[in-house]
């Protein structure tokens, strides 16, 4: 099963990039190869058996390749279908990772309001839809619509071509991973959109995080257990189906768990905005300084990594690191600007001044930097926020009575 996820948190180190997508890094992490072994073992031995020949033989093995490269191809559409929605949202992704319970599209913060969550919640599976209707249109039109159920059903004696049942196999676990999607289980996308739907009823994004987290508890034992019964017994499911049921349980529950504990956490802190804490006089560099000047006032006198950049009106340009502006001659840095070597801002480094301190909790790129650009409505750098400032007001909100 797929477990959906523009999710936070859920995967650790130790992740290989394959390739970028307008962007978007994809990666597998090292669980997933477990998974690829287990398909392609698993379609051998039924492409085997389908055309009479040995599951080690190469058409069976050919077959059972592609299967498995297409069942992971459709998860990465699924959360690319969720990640370009987030983007044209505004929301940031800093990769896409294929892991044991399928994949995972890492979002740089939470959506604003309940409109751009259901939007990005419903994209995946609409995406996962679209791809079981032309892969079923494709097979009932190349083998009849009989066959290709026969097939659908992973039948082997059902006769049809190796093509056509994979075919129909891709049909058939697409269909599994919607419906199983779509369960209101949170953070599954279903969850996700009983959350959107409960938060546009109710304006209280708290409140419909802690309903929907509360299902997901639900759907999760409920999974553990019917897991557990199934891996005792060997019905439906069998064992090894039973085991990956539970494990499924198991993370949907710690995930609405901490989604819960999180909830509670920011409501104590929803009152302040990230003006309320930051650091109100950053050291900047004006972008027309040279860089000669800039390690003489700056990098020398501070001993800092990096430092943010201006222009003469105030507006935030981007980062000056120390690496970037060593690779500049040094016979040539009294001639070159600041604004020559700076990393202009995408977006990534910065934040509202006026945004919620608790839209802070989720979002990558402070704990990835350490520290965000808080930035007005004209994109004037009006401070900095670090997550030091950030852990500081949760441990004064924690002492404060509940």
């Amino acid at each position: 099963m797929k477990l959906p996820t523009y999710h936070w948190g859920m995967l650790g180190g130790g992740s290989i990039t394959l390739f970028h997508v307008r962007g978007i890094k994809i990666a597998v992490d090292w669980s997933w190869f477990i998974v690829l072994f287990l398909v392609i073992l698993w379609m051998s031995r039924f492409f085997g058996d389908l055309l009479g020949e040995s599951a080690s033989s190469t058409t069976p093995f050919l077959l059972a390749v592609a299967s498995a490269i297409g069942f992971f191809g459709s998860i990465l559409l699924h959360e690319l279908g969720h990640a370009f929605v987030a983007v044209r949202n505004g929301i940031g992704i800093t990769s896409i990772q294929l892991w044991i319970f399928g994949g995972m599209a890492r979002m740089d913060r939470e959506a604003e309001t309940p409109g751009t969550e259901f939007r990005v919640a419903i994209a995946g599976p609409l995406v996962t839809l679209a791809l079981v209707v032309l892969l079923t249109a494709g097979g009932i039109l190349a083998g009849g619509a009989e066959e290709f159920r026969e097939a659908a059903l992973v039948e082997s004696s059902s006769g049809a071509s190796g093509v056509l049942a994979m075919v129909a196999w891709l049909a058939s676990i697409n269909l599994l991973v919607l419906v199983f999607n779509l369960l209101p289980a949170f953070p599954m996308d279903g969850g996700r959109i009983a959350r959107a739907i409960a938060w546009a009823r109710t304006g209280d994004r708290g409140a419909a995080t802690r309903f929907a987290a509360g299902l997901g508890r639900i759907f999760g034992w409920f999974f553990i257990g019917a897991g557990l019964l199934m891996a005792v017994t060997g019905a439906v499911l069998g064992v090894f189906g039973g085991i990956w049921l539970a494990l499924v349980g198991m993370v949907i529950n710690g995930s609405a768990r901490g989604a819960s504990m999180q909830t509670a956490i920011s409501s104590r802190i929803s009152d302040l905005r990230v003006a309320d804490v930051m650091d109100r006089q950053p050291v900047t560099i004006p972008g027309e300084l040279s860089v000669e000047k800039a390690f003489d006032e700056y990098f020398f006198r501070y001993r800092w990594p990096w430092f943010p950049v201006v222009d003469a009106a105030h507006r935030f340009l981007g980062l000056i690191v120390r690496d970037r502006a060593d690779e500049v001659p040094e016979v040539s840095r009294a001639n070159s600007l600041v604004s020559d070597v700076v990393e202009f801002d995408d977006g990534t480094f910065q934040v509202r001044d006026d945004a919620p301190l608790d839209s802070l909790l989720s979002n990558q790129n402070l704990r990835r930097f350490g520290a965000l650009m808080a930035v007005d409505a004209e994109g004037r750098l009006s401070g900095v926020i670090t997550a030091e400032q950030v852990g500081r007001a949760l441990r004064d909100a924690a002492k404060q009575p509940a």
